[in-house]
């Protein structure tokens, strides 16, 4: 999509630093991924449930060192969750501390035109290069950058780029997020976590787990994250609610406003075809919006 590199500041995140002997201990009985796979060249996404499955928070996880682990969310969900967290610590060896004011986040897209750094190629590859957590993203060649506070930027050839750019490359490649106006709002598979990796069901117990596997086996999520574009000039925000002109009522998980002022967006609605079963019929307001692909297929 982009010939060299762009770089977007992600302010709007915060970094969760998780640190003791027993930290992914403690976490692999707080997430839902599996938290035995992270490790130095691999990070992971893994969403934090309340007791009825419905996601309070996505966090993308990376391990700095044995006892050290890093975890990006949005920074205005950060304290509740890590107050959260601190509730099942009780004697484990952990600590919890919010960690953002020690790093700049910033999203890279692209590469700048013979760029000799070695970035993480493969899926939810992760690596440290000169002292910068570099993190591999879904979609076009696309990377997450945690560089320590006051440091020089590790590809300072990109040039700067709008919040809206970034959202855009997120929002082509399905990835859902999570903010204040929608915690607690969605089951697990509601945001495709299953099909992102960002679930294993294989793991032990973690907060929510009864309800993510009953839906999983019994193959009962009949509400999906999908992808629009309206026909008009919108302006829709996440845990904006409404109705497709077939019926389908959707929730806002994620948008961006595009130069014409129409707007790309997430939203969790019933799969094409389930209108009738969803029971709302046409409003009158129903809002026109033409369906854009997903990069990954939603199972059946």
């Amino acid at each position: 999509m982009y010939d060299d590199c762009s770089s977007v500041s992600l302010n709007e995140l915060g970094v969760l630093r998780v640190t003791g002997a027993d930290g992914l201990a403690f976490l692999q009985g707080q997430l839902s991924n599996d938290m035995q796979l992270l490790r130095a060249a691999r990070g992971l996404l893994a969403g934090y449930h309340n007791p009825q499955g419905r996601v309070i928070a996505l966090l993308r996880l990376a391990q700095l060192a044995s006892g050290d682990i890093v975890a990006v969310l949005p920074r205005e969900l950060l304290t509740g969750v890590m107050q959260r967290l601190r509730k099942f610590i009780l004697r484990s060896k952990v600590h919890l501390a919010d960690d953002s004011a020690q790093w700049q986040l910033n999203g890279i897209i692209g590469l700048p035109r013979g760029a000799a750094t070695a970035l993480p190629n493969g899926a939810d590859g992760a690596a440290v290069i000169d002292g910068t957590l570099v993190l591999r993203l879904p979609g076009t060649q696309r990377w997450l950058l945690l560089t320590p506070a006051g440091a020089a930027p590790l590809l300072r050839d990109c040039r700067p780029a709008a919040r809206e750019v970034w959202q855009r490359v997120a929002l082509a490649a399905g990835e859902p997020q999570v903010y204040a106006a929608t915690t607690e709002e969605f089951v697990a598979q509601m945001l495709n976590l299953d099909v992102l990796g960002g679930i294993a069901f294989d793991k032990g117990c973690y907060t929510g787990q009864e309800v993510i596997a009953r839906a999983h086996f019994r193959g009962r999520v009949k509400r999906r994250l999908q992808r629009f574009v309206s026909a008009a000039p919108q302006l829709l925000r996440p845990g904006d609610t409404g109705v497709l002109e077939d019926g389908r009522p959707f929730k806002v998980v994620d948008a961006v406003r595009l130069e014409d002022g129409r707007c790309e967006f997430l939203a969790v609605t019933p799969l094409p075809g389930a209108a009738a079963e969803a029971g709302a019929a046409p409003a009158e307001r129903a809002l026109q919006a033409q369906p854009l692909p997903l990069p990954y297929a939603l199972p059946e």
